[in-house]
């Protein structure tokens, strides 16, 4: 099993297939608009701006499981990511990441991946770096910089 088998659905609505992804270096992050790594967007879009088109994507799964940070509607997050951090990469619906109702591709993740906490995501701007072939390579903490993946994503492409 790998990512190519799951569906979700971008932050308009439409049902996007994984495995349009196939073939691809692929960041997952749980995002957040009010939270202190917030400005990590910045630093996310820099990196979809470099090697996007080298076949890396950064994909954006806003969560409002910690402590409230992303309260708004799909279309306020969308609109707040474009506005303040010149986002263009790839965003989704909102989505839980723990609990009975967590997103099933981040039951995946988890169960490929486990972090400090186990099988739950510690907090907004948990980082998936996954291969080409739709396998989970690495898990990175939110503390983890954007600029501090980059090599790692440079030995995948």
């Amino acid at each position: 099993m790998n990512i190519y088998e799951f569906k979700v659905n971008d932050i308009d609505g439409n049902e996007v297939l994984m495995e349009k992804f196939k073939n691809k270096v692929l960041l997952i992050v749980n995002t957040a608009s009010a939270c202190g790594f917030t400005p990590q967007l910045e630093g996310l879009q820099k990196l979809y701006d470099e090697y996007k088109d080298k076949d890396f994507v950064v994909l954006g799964f806003p969560c409002n499981q910690f402590k409230n940070q992303d309260p708004g509607t799909n279309e306020e997050i969308k609109t707040f990511c474009s506005l303040n951090f010149g986002v263009t990469f790839p965003m989704f619906e909102k989505i839980e990441v723990n609990g009975k109702d967590a997103h099933p591709l981040y039951q995946f993740l988890k169960s490929k991946k486990s972090g400090i906490l186990g099988n739950k995501i510690k907090w907004n701007f948990t980082k998936f770096l996954i291969d080409k072939n739709g396998n989970v390579i690495s898990r990175f903490a939110p503390t983890t910089e954007p600029k501090d993946i980059e090599k790692h994503i440079l030995e995948l492409l």
